[in-house]
């Protein structure tokens, strides 16, 4: 033992220069430097004490092995960390045996159907009233992480990285929202020696602030809209304006903002100075920073955003383009693949941008490239790039038929894409609803106890459901309960599958839904003819409610005691 123990020490006082060895691969002093806080030496390190002196304890962590033929399997993917120099990129593959899903609800359950194909264990965390939800039970074992409020459970980085820990977890795959684009939280994960099932923390930092990503996007010649980054005062607002001689209206974002929150559109300049204290309130309130951007506001726009994968090879592969113009609040409602709005030609070219930009950064797993779309001059800019999986990507795999999620778990564990470009053709047209517990008249949030609940189903249909009947909708979180998405040849097809979707299939009870509104959208004529823009649900919300078809419990229990009365008063009939 004496001799092995000196050995080990031994390999640890030269390991500040790696040489050329027989697996290999090189890593020089200068390297060890820049590995984000030294987790590939952690794992030679735990691999070689665990393999010299596990024999002499009783209770030791499993080895990590670095053998020869492993290793030379994929050098590249063990020595990747020269490639990706100063990226803070760390890339140590291993097998992931088990995932703690970073979420709640829907995001939760999409994650975990797929591990559940891959045989791969899941950890739930579940705050106080989300003991008996739908993704705790769909997990292989749940771990509580405190009360109510998000910051006390699912924001809460300390007690997420422990329960993942304690579940014996070796990833962490944060879904959407939450945590999801959150750079300190995926530096944490790494930190803990958990494999990051996302892109790398800086590159979630760069393009988290919206003014350092504008200037990267510039770089590589992809359009952005015209705005001004420093805004200190409404008088640095003004004084743009009128260099730049650009009218009103204007939006003016938080920097660190996404998700449709911390943006307010200005008409004049009678409203510039509320509107500016108002976002810079809702930036501090909801990402800790408030700093703005201002941008001219682009008049009936659409928006459009193009799905990335990528590995740590350098591959980058688009999926195409969704069309995402339908939006409520800033935040979508109805999505649906491909774009209506495009031509073969644009679309080739906006997916190819998206490309371009997400190499340069040098993106890995998942990520959207968001586009706002001109139909009037035909031109696009830039909005954002979202480093995590995005809510409507269900579409993107009913049109391509991949899995996004288990491209996700491949790059996280060190694999090569699989296909290439040209592998990627879309067959099918694809549409999105989300079923948010909302009042569909007023978008106030709706709680309350689901007491019914069907669920669409038929040829076309796939629905991702984050609630059962006599689950509770607690009015913590986010209202979304369900995406409803439909298939079909062609768009025409897919609009019918999604109103059979809405009309005669689905049900929910106690809680109100957007299912009336969503049903008059894909009804009407603008819609039907993929006429419309982002202000689409504003400038028809009269015409859209008039039209809803709703029955509610009432109803039913009418027909029921009309049809009582009926057999009370006729007696029994023949074909009873």
């Amino acid at each position: 033992m004496h001799l092995k123990f000196v050995s080990f020490c031994f390999i640890i006082l030269i390991s500040g220069n790696f040489q050329e060895s027989s697996y290999g691969g090189h890593l020089a002093g200068s390297d060890i430097g820049y590995m984000q806080s030294g987790v590939c030496v952690r794992y030679i390190y735990a691999g070689l004490f665990t393999s010299y002196l596990s024999p002499y304890f009783s209770e030791m962590p499993a080895p990590v092995y670095f053998s020869k033929s492993v290793l030379n399997e994929d050098r590249n993917a063990y020595f990747s960390c020269r490639q990706n120099r100063g990226r803070g990129v760390v890339s140590v593959p291993k097998k992931i045996n088990k995932v703690l899903v970073a979420n709640r609800g829907v995001p939760a359950v999409r994650v975990m159907h797929t591990c559940i194909d891959r045989k791969i264990q899941t950890t739930a965390v579940y705050s106080t009233p989300d003991r008996l939800a739908h993704h705790v039970a769909v997990a292989d074992s749940a771990v509580h992480i405190g009360d109510a409020p998000p910051g006390e459970s699912y924001l809460n980085m300390d007690k997420i990285i422990e329960a993942a820990l304690k579940s014996r977890a070796d990833a962490v795959h944060p879904g959407w929202g939450f945590l999801a684009e959150n750079d300190e939280f995926a530096k944490r994960v790494l930190d803990a020696g958990l494999t990051w099932i996302g892109p790398e923390p800086g590159v979630i930092r760069d393009m988290g602030d919206k003014i350092k990503a504008k200037e990267i996007v510039e770089k590589v010649n992809v359009p952005t809209i015209p705005g001004i980054s420093m805004v200190n005062t409404e008088e640095d607002i003004i004084r743009w304006l009128k260099e730049k001689d650009v009218a009103y209206p204007i939006i003016i974002k938080a920097a660190a903002g996404g998700g449709g929150k911390g943006m307010v559109k200005v008409e004049s300049e009678a409203e510039l100075t509320r509107a500016l204290a108002q976002v810079r309130s809702e930036a501090q309130k909801s990402f800790g920073n408030n700093k703005v951007l201002v941008e001219k506001y682009i008049e009936r726009g659409r928006h459009i955003e193009v799905q990335i994968v990528a590995d740590k090879f350098g591959n980058v592969v688009h999926l195409y383009e969704r069309e995402c113009t339908l939006q409520r609040r800033n935040q979508k409602i109805i999505e649906e693949a491909p774009s209506p709005s495009l031509s073969e030609d644009l679309r080739q070219e906006i997916c190819g941008k998206a490309v371009a930009l997400m190499k340069q950064i040098g993106y890995s797993t998942a990520g959207t490239v968001e586009f706002l779309f001109d139909s009037a001059t035909q031109k696009y800019y830039f909005l954002e790039v979202n480093t995590r999986l995005q809510v409507e990507h269900g579409i993107t795999e009913l049109i391509t038929g991949l899995d996004i999620v288990g491209i996700m778990l491949d790059v996280s564990m060190g694999k090569k894409l699989p296909f290439v470009q040209n592998d990627i053709r879309p067959n099918r047209w694809a549409m999105e609803a989300r079923l948010n517990a909302e009042d569909p008249r007023t978008f106030s949030p709706s709680f309350g106890r689901i007491s019914r609940l069907h669920e669409p189903h038929g040829p076309g249909v796939r629905i991702s459901s984050g609630v059962y009947e006599g689950a509770d909708i607690p009015s913590y979180y986010d209202s979304l309960i369900m995406l409803v998405m439909s298939a079909g040849a062609d768009r025409a097809d897919a609009i019918r599958v999604m109103d059979r979707s809405l009309s005669r299939n689905l049900r929910v009870e106690g809680v109100k839904t957007l299912a009336p509104l969503l049903l008059s959208i894909i009804r009407h004529p603008s819609f039907i003819a993929g006429e419309f823009s982002t202000r689409f649900i504003e400038e028809n919300m009269r015409d859209l409610v008039a039209t809803f078809v709703e029955a509610d419990h009432e109803d039913e229990a009418l027909k029921v005691a009309r049809f009582v009365a009926e057999i009370s008063a006729l007696g029994p009939q023949a074909w009873m």
